[in-house]
């Protein structure tokens, strides 16, 4: 029998849709399904009929996390086990980040400790109005450590640490409110908004987007002159693309 692919990969219309595949499992994340990531963004990385990437989870929810039995296992082979499962998890954050597309968690059920940190990794969420988000690792004596650059960013240093330590779950307006969804959708159109906002942001001149992300996380760190300095090259790069140009003359022969 052909083994199940972890990662389902479909595009259409602008938008790559990229499906955990583990549903008996809450899509948990173990080694085989964050490398089949690792691969599907590198294929998108290149893919121009792929403007947009929507990730999901297939069943009941978005993901529940690390996959427990192999946190386990790493317990028994030594600290260099667990660094490089940690490490592994850690670049796919940093190429969700690279991705020169927008990368949009689209959250229904559950997307818990690092399912949530995934989730929070995207550029963007869509959370179903029923969708839970939370850190529950502390109660299990683990720390929620690979998503902690992420969060502390989204959420603020005290809401961070309140999810961190507090472990609890909230709802989709409390993750909104706290800055870990952008939108909460209503449960008896979440398909249909899902696929409107996804289409919407396919329309939009893809330079212009990746100029945009690149600029925004390429911040980080930067003085406020620096940021300036940098904001002022992207915007005489962006005014002479092909698309900035089509762009102002359309606007001008109105």
């Amino acid at each position: 029998m052909t083994a199940r692919p972890l990662v389902l990969a479909q595009t259409a219309d602008g938008v790559a849709r990229l499906t955990l595949n583990r549903p008996r499992k809450r899509n948990a994340l173990n080694a085989a399904m964050v490398e089949a990531l690792h691969r599907e963004l590198d294929r998108l990385a290149g893919d121009s009929d792929a403007r947009v990437v929507a990730l999901q989870g297939a069943g009941a929810d978005f993901c529940a996390g690390a996959d427990l039995a192999e946190v386990a296992e790493s317990q028994a082979q030594g600290p260099e086990t667990g660094l490089a499962a940690a490490q592994q998890i850690g670049d796919l954050f940093v190429a969700i980040r690279r991705l020169p597309k927008p990368v949009v968690a689209v959250v229904h059920g559950r997307a818990l400790a690092g399912g949530c940190g995934l989730a929070s990794a995207c550029d963007l969420v869509l959370a179903h109005e029923d969708a839970r988000f939370g850190y529950p690792e502390v109660h299990l004596g683990f720390v929620p450590a690979m998503v902690m650059a992420v969060l502390r960013r989204k959420t603020g240093e005290s809401t961070a640490f309140e999810l961190a330590v507090r472990g609890r779950s909230i709802g989709a307006a409390e993750a909104a409110s706290a800055g870990l969804a952008n939108r909460v959708l209503p449960a008896d159109a979440f398909e249909s908004a899902v696929g409107e906002y996804l289409s919407e942001l396919a329309a939009r001149p893809p330079g212009a987007v990746a100029l945009t992300k690149r600029l925004l996380y390429g911040l980080d760190g930067a003085s406020f002159e620096e940021a300036m300095a940098r904001g002022a090259e992207v915007n005489a790069l962006a005014r002479l693309t092909d698309e900035c140009r089509a762009g102002v003359n359309l606007f001008l022969k109105r």
